[in-house]
């Protein structure tokens, strides 16, 4: 049986990782409608956002590994998750979307050995960076991360150039340069990049790193937790910190649109960076950031509750209506509102305390309910 292909997806917070990875499958199916595409998805926090966006999508197979990362403390777990996607799906290719932190090296490496061990059952074809253009002079300042997602790829995309000056996109390249990398690249359109693209890179990077390219602690094993920078240990999950939060109530009631519109609003870039979620409200009350892209898929009458994913980065967002799941609301009470929200260094406890004090996330109308926040990274 031929190696399944493994393609890493990387990039910093927001970069546009997730809406690419969307915009392949009608590619795909126009090419093969019988083709089948397998997401393993690596994010922050405890709710599996990405993974309903990418199921309601048509993708054959999506699994998510939450609240950790994928190249640091998830690594056991990415064997496993490969295998079942493999046995469930059988899949003509798997794609994995890491998070907004993690070191794609690291990870190529540890596909590189799975694929070893196991006979040769997958083979890595490529690790793709995605970089947001119009924010990437700011977080390229603050992370290590980041310069690192840039460097150790086999194809950057540049992505979100679209509403920035040509001088703009010449200072980002410009940029990359200074890391002294040379690798190809590719501007999308609105975050779509031909499938032949993306897909058979037959990358240098994938092929070529081992185990022997990760530093290595006192006793001699391998560190995934940290890279060395001027000699200091780093540790990446520590660029950012993440809540969680919920807001219960009874199952009749809705999610306040225009307070929540309110957070996405007024929430400041450098201090928020990715907020995620799944709620119940009404599509009288909110609406995209973007008003030439109005909101899809709805109900006729438009006070009907419905449920949306929300997606929202660097001030802008997006919200996507899907099928309620089931069991979603099986009692009295229910959820109506999961969220992750990943934020800068020192932030957590600031907007932990403005969250709590009311007035963002709330209940539509006279209805009560129970908000509850809480620092998970």
């Amino acid at each position: 049986m031929a190696p399944i292909p493994i393609t890493i997806v990387t990039g910093f917070l927001g970069s546009g990782k997730t809406t690419l990875l969307l915009n392949l499958v009608p590619q795909l199916r126009a090419a093969n409608p019988s083709y089948r595409l397998a997401l393993l998805k690596n994010e922050f926090g405890d709710v599996a956002i990405d993974s309903q966006l990418a199921a309601s999508s048509a993708v054959s197979g999506v699994q998510e590994l939450l609240n950790g990362c994928i190249c640091c403390n998830l690594v056991g777990q990415l064997g496993p998750a490969l295998a079942e996607l493999r046995d469930t799906v059988q899949p003509d290719r798997i794609v994995i979307e890491t998070s907004g932190s993690a070191f794609p090296a690291t990870l190529a490496i540890e596909v590189n050995r799975i694929a070893r061990e196991t006979g040769g059952r997958y083979v890595l074809d490529g690790v793709v960076s995605v970089i947001d253009v119009e924010n990437w002079s700011g977080y390229e300042d603050t992370s290590y991360t980041a310069r690192l997602q840039a460097r150790y790829t086999d194809l950057i995309i540049f992505n979100k150039w679209e509403a920035c000056d040509e001088n703009r996109f010449d200072e980002v390249r410009d940029r990359v340069g200074d890391l002294e990398v040379d690798v190809a690249w590719v501007k999308s359109d609105k975050g779509r990049v031909p499938i032949d693209v993306i897909f058979g890179i037959d990358g240098g990077l994938a092929h070529t790193l081992t185990e022997d390219h990760l530093g290595t602690t006192q006793n001699g094993s391998h560190d995934h937790h940290s890279h060395e920078q001027n000699g200091h240990s780093h540790n990446h999950q520590s660029e950012v910190e993440v809540l969680s939060v919920s807001l219960q109530g009874p199952r009749t009631a809705i999610v306040n649109g225009p307070k929540l519109i309110t957070l996405l609003k007024t929430a400041p870039k450098d201090e928020v960076y990715r907020i995620k979620s799944v709620l119940t409200t009404s599509s009288a009350g909110v609406s995209n950031s973007d008003i030439n892209d109005p909101l899809s898929g709805l109900p006729s009458d438009p006070s009907t509750p419905t449920r949306f994913i929300l997606n929202w980065a660097f001030g802008r967002w997006t919200f996507t209506p899907i099928e309620k799941t089931v069991n979603e609301h099986d009692s009295s009470d229910g959820i109506l509102l999961r969220m992750t929200i990943i934020l800068a260094r020192y932030e957590s406890t600031k907007w932990k305390k403005k969250l709590e004090a009311g007035g963002l996330l709330e209940l539509d109308g006279t209805e009560s309910g129970e908000l509850t926040v809480t620092k998970i990274a």
